[in-house]
């Protein structure tokens, strides 16, 4: 039975509990956070209406950044103002970064167990699946027309053979995606979303028709002091570090670094792997590529926004530079913390700045092409995305170059098992685990 009366009002405590239990549990990437919250947010509390929830979503993904993590701030920040936002996003991400860093610490002090190793076997091929999974979910929703599976194609070129930046590839897509929208209207309907026709659960304390709360009013001085007070943040953080160590050493660098690829997450973590594997693992020597493949493996077992892969990049470069000093626990812990500052503030500073502007356009969804182009062409991205891993995990040098069939038998087997018959990514990375801990203890 469901009520049709409007909720009652919900306290900041209140609110601070969900959002501590989703951060704990919130496993399942993106789109099984955004699950979650619609379930929660929308269908079984009614704190939000279907439409507003499918409006702050749609800009929260058009932004840079984990568009899960924006959306419990726009939806945090919305009901308690910017206290609600910070309890929120910080509540989304603390139990995750605390997690990967214990993990993390266990990886770099014992990762050379046998045992460990044998783990590591067996899940890295599914992580393999999983981003080739990935790219098929996102492929059935968002490929629709000859028009956009031509963008994905493109993208997949661009990228993986080409080696196009992903930023050139996004801002091309949605310039495709404005001209298609204009002229080739039909190739580039993005499907059903739920506007027009949203499945109706009960008066929602924040409803279609609730005005605009006094905070979330648009207002050009607000804009520009939280733009301001974000942007000083950021620049008296890097200081202090380039003061403590010098602007040249990994503490500092990895602020600028993880800065910029903040600022590329468009399409979410799988998109952005590629640039963070440039960047960490080729330009600045943080993490090799095969320490890469763990991290993603790690991340994949944590709840919380898979870019969280950033403070295990941020720890192996701390602990391998030893930026401490000789308690190398520490240094990684600093640039687990560094790395998740400099990744993360930019989604707070979007959120609390561009979410009235958000709110004032409500009913204007004219950015939909150029957002179905986009996602078209992260397919591609993320489908390059699992031929990188794929390589490194499937192609093996040593003692004698051949290709590790038992390897790609898993990550086929895994696919089958999450595609065919949706088995959530935690049980299947823990059956990988078991079994490549068994092949471990084989002769």
């Amino acid at each position: 039975m469901h009520e049709h009366a409007t909720p009652s009002p919900v306290s900041l405590r209140s609110a601070f509990w969900y959002w501590l239990k989703l951060g704990c549990v919130s496993f399942g990437g993106p789109a099984g956070q955004i699950a979650m919250m619609h379930a929660e947010l929308v269908e079984k509390r009614r704190w939000i209406s279907e439409q507003r929830f499918l409006h702050a979503l749609n800009y929260c993904m058009l932004l840079p950044g984990p568009e899960a993590t924006q959306l419990a701030i726009y939806i945090g920040w919305l009901m308690h103002r910017t206290r609600g936002a910070l309890v929120a996003g910080l509540l989304f991400l603390l139990p995750s970064l605390g997690l990967l860093i214990v993990l993390s610490w266990l990886y770099m002090a014992y990762g050379h167990v046998a045992a460990i190793a044998g783990v590591l076997y067996g899940i890295k091929p599914a992580v393999v699946a999983i981003v080739l999974a990935a790219a098929w979910r996102l492929g059935r929703r968002t490929l629709r027309s000859p028009a956009l599976i031509a963008i994905a194609a493109g993208a997949f070129v661009a990228i993986a053979a080409l080696q196009l930046p992903f930023p050139l590839i996004v801002f091309v897509a949605a310039l495709l995606g404005m001209a298609g929208g204009r002229w080739l209207p039909t190739q580039f309907h993005a499907g059903a979303t739920g506007h027009g026709g949203a499945a109706r659960y009960g008066a929602a304390l924040i409803d279609d028709d609730t005005p605009t709360p006094e905070h979330a009013r648009f207002r050009w001085p607000r804009l520009l002091i939280t733009c301001a007070l974000g942007l000083a943040l950021a620049f008296f953080a890097w200081l202090g570090l380039a003061l403590a160590g010098g602007a040249d050493q990994p503490l500092a660098q990895m602020g600028v670094f993880f800065s910029k690829a903040a600022l590329l997450t468009f399409g979410g973590a799988y998109a952005v792997l590629p640039y963070l594997v440039q960047g960490a693992a080729d330009h600045y020597h943080w993490i090799t590529s095969a320490q890469m493949m763990d991290g993603l493996a790690l991340g994949e077992t944590t709840p919380g926004p898979l870019i969280m892969i950033v403070a295990f990049i941020g720890f192996v470069g701390g602990w391998s530079h030893a930026v401490t000093g000789e308690q190398l626990w520490l240094a990684g812990v600093c640039g687990a913390l560094v790395a998740s500052w400099f990744t993360f503030l930019p989604s707070f500073i979007f959120i609390l700045a561009g979410a009235p502007l958000v709110e004032a356009s409500r009913g204007n969804l004219r950015l939909s092409a150029p957002l179905t182009a986009i996602s078209a062409a992260v397919v591609g991205v993320i489908a390059s995305l699992a031929l990188f891993f794929g390589h490194h995990v499937f192609w093996q040098a040593n003692p004698l170059p051949h290709w590790d069939w038992l390897a790609i038998a898993i990550a086929l087997a895994a696919g089958v098992v999450l595609i065919r018959f949706q088995v959530g990514t935690i049980k299947l990375l823990l059956a990988c685990a078991i079994f490549g801990l068994v092949l471990s203890y084989l002769p």
